[in-house]
C-alpha cells in the first residue's frame, strides 16, 4: 500500500485543519485504512475518523481464496 494514496495539491486547502471521515467498505487487515489515513494527515487533515461497513474477523480471511457470491 506504500504510496497508493495521496491528496492532490488542489484538495489540500479543503482538508487543511479539518476533521475527515474516511469510509471503507470492508476492513480486512487495516492496510488500506492506515495508508489512506496517513495520506490524509500528510495532506493537512487535523483528524481522520474511519467508518467501515464490514469487518473480516481473524481466521476468516484467506488471501488465496476467491469467493463469488
Amino acid at each position: 500500500m506504500r504510496a497508493a494514496f495521496r491528496v492532490p495539491a488542489e484538495a489540500e486547502i479543503q482538508i487543511a485543519g479539518r476533521r475527515v471521515l474516511l469510509i471503507d467498505d470492508v476492513y480486512t487487515t487495516g492496510a488500506t485504512v492506515r495508508a489512506a489515513t496517513k495520506a490524509l494527515k500528510r495532506g493537512g487533515a487535523a483528524t481522520v475518523d474511519v467508518l467501515t461497513f464490514a469487518r473480516v474477523l481473524p481466521g476468516d480471511f484467506r488471501a488465496d481464496e476467491s469467493v463469488t457470491i
